[in-house]
């Protein structure tokens, strides 16, 4: 068992290794960036995936600006490759953060943009002493830290740096951008987001396109911005998504990385409880770790695991989705809810702006930022089997319904009416999802297939009761599939069975009810239940037609 601290939102290399902080080495990697055949290579991943300390790690291993850094490295992996006495300390680094630039305003946004280039102009202040720079170099430079630039000329910064380097150490630069899409997501979310685009895409190309002063650039972010959006030109940017597997386990921990560190903390028994709850990621076919929840997890020790990730999660877009998606969104939603999987078409390069026109996007965004996982191979025309990675995202996605709800309906009525199932009072129920469906319905919504509504309603709202029971739709139990099995956690109290039918014009609201009943009778709908050593079993019928619906049970 070890004693190391924990590196919980610890992201400077250098810190890590001096104070002998646990580490789970990540610098084999080191050697790949170096033998890429990209010259610029954009590596987006999920928030509190170590992009931050993986890019800090970059910095101390290739920067000669400063005092060498080698002794950070002894006994890492790639102090036993030929690339570590060929590259470490070898060029002059450039390294800037977009992670705090989230602004609802421009003049707000491009005033954190200008803090964060005059932040490392300032770390390499010392040209200024030097010969190397011309007066109206050091023009310039004054320029920056005194935070006078405009915006056409502060689009130049990245270059201009690059080549006062350049010239310093006649050596090639290495250029490394944290978060680039951060001010991205807050100019698409606060209105600005064209007047970005325009700064961000002049301010990269310059320092990376065509620039003979570059030996390597990497960039972290969520998303892979669309290339005609900001990449524009980058004829040597090499893309690598959580779908590709190079570089698959740079970020996050792998299942051997996961089960030691657990060990290494005393934590094996608990093996099984994080599995379920952080793991569960795809990248490039490697079983992924949530390495923020882990660690917090490990640090905490909880008798139940906890959701840590999502609360520090920007949910905005999510809600978003919840509040304006369609109907066949929420009945999709509800698939997953019930841990079956969605078939979607994937984009790994995305246009902001074009979220709202082109709703299949947003699939690609939920993918890209953690929320989905991919299952099994790809399809046709970049199809994908999407997924729920685990519990902790699942914790979203019932928050998220519940926002929903809260949005159309007063909680109070839910309550009363998932209480009132839950202890049995099914006239009391009949009521209040009477009065749910008045407040929640449109008859817009009951066009089409109303059966699926009604189906997704209710079980949406069963999502509040998953506490005590486990919420099962469509799967099969005797002879058929019922529409919806409530399975009580604790098996001393009742299971619940519901059937929903649509009257039809020759039929009347009795004699659906009876029909619904006697599909559940029939059908031995509670085999599963009665196999369980359930032993009382509460089954419901519910009749429908518009708004008007009636109750039935046994």
């Amino acid at each position: 068992m070890t004693t190391k601290k924990l590196p919980i939102g610890l992201s400077d290399f250098k810190e890590l290794i001096e104070n002998d902080y646990y580490y789970i080495d990540k610098t084999k990697y080191i050697k790949d960036i170096i033998n890429s055949s990209s010259k610029i290579l954009l590596l987006p991943r999920p928030r509190r995936f170590g992009k931050t300390l993986n890019l800090s790690m970059l910095k101390y291993f290739f920067d000669k600006s400063l005092e060498n850094h080698k002794e950070l490295f002894k006994g890492l992996e790639i102090e036993k490759h030929e690339e570590f006495e060929l590259y470490q300390g070898k060029y002059p680094v450039i390294f800037m953060t977009f992670k705090d630039v989230k602004h609802s305003q421009w003049e707000a946004c491009f005033s954190s943009i200008k803090t964060a280039v005059k932040k490392e102009y300032s770390r390499h202040r010392y040209l200024l002493e030097t010969d190397t720079l011309y007066p109206e170099d050091k023009i310039y430079f004054q320029d920056i830290l005194s935070s006078e630039l405009k915006e056409t000329g502060c689009d130049q910064a990245l270059y201009n740096l690059s080549e006062y380097l350049h010239r310093h150490y006649n050596e090639k630069v290495m250029i490394l951008i944290d978060e680039y899409d951060t001010p991205i997501h807050a100019a698409y979310t606060s209105g600005y987001y064209n007047k970005l685009i325009e700064f961000i895409r002049n301010f990269l190309s310059a320092g990376l396109k065509d620039n003979t002063y570059l030996f390597k650039g990497v960039l972290t972010g969520i998303l892979r911005v669309a290339k005609e959006s900001v990449f524009s030109g980058l004829n040597n940017l090499g893309v690598y998504t959580l779908l590709d597997k190079e570089f698959n386990t740079f970020f996050g921990f792998t299942e051997p990385e996961a089960a030691e560190l657990l060990k290494d903390y005393d934590l094996s028994n608990r093996y099984n409880d994080v599995s379920a709850w952080y793991n569960g990621y795809n990248f490039g076919g490697e079983v992924i770790y949530n390495p923020w929840s882990i660690l917090q997890f490990t640090h905490r020790t909880p008798d139940i695991p906890s959701p840590y990730w999502v609360n520090t999660a920007d949910t905005g877009m999510i809600d978003q989705l919840a509040t304006e998606g369609g109907r066949e969104l929420k009945e999709e939603i509800g698939q997953l809810l019930d841990g079956n999987c969605i078939t979607k078409q994937v984009y790994d390069s995305i246009v902001m702006k074009d979220i709202e026109i082109r709703g299949n996007l947003l699939w690609s965004f939920l993918l890209f930022s953690g929320y989905l996982k991919v299952v099994g191979e790809k399809g046709q025309k970049n199809t994908y089997q999407l997924a729920i990675p685990n519990q902790e995202v699942r914790y979203i996605y019932e928050e998220m319904i519940e926002r929903w709800f809260d949005t159309k309906v007063r909680s109070a009525s839910l309550e009363e009416m998932t209480r009132a199932l839950e202890q049995g009072d099914i006239k009391l129920f009949e009521i209040m999802l009477r009065k749910v469906v008045i407040q929640v319905m449109s008859y817009h919504d009951l066009a089409g297939e109303p059966e699926k509504v009604y189906h997704a309603l209710v079980l949406g709202m069963l999502v509040w009761m998953s506490f005590a029971y486990e919420i099962r739709s469509n799967r099969e139990s005797g002879y058929g599939r019922y529409d919806i099995m409530m399975k009580p956690k604790d098996l001393s109290r009742h299971g619940i069975i519901i059937e929903f039918k649509m009257v039809d014009e020759e039929k009347t609201p009795e004699q659906t009810l009876k029909k619904a009943m006697e599909q559940i009778e029939n059908k031995k709908y509670a085999a599963e239940l009665e196999a369980a050593g359930i032993k009382e079993i509460i089954k419901i019928a519910v009749a429908f037609k518009g708004k008007e619906l009636w109750v039935e049970q046994r």
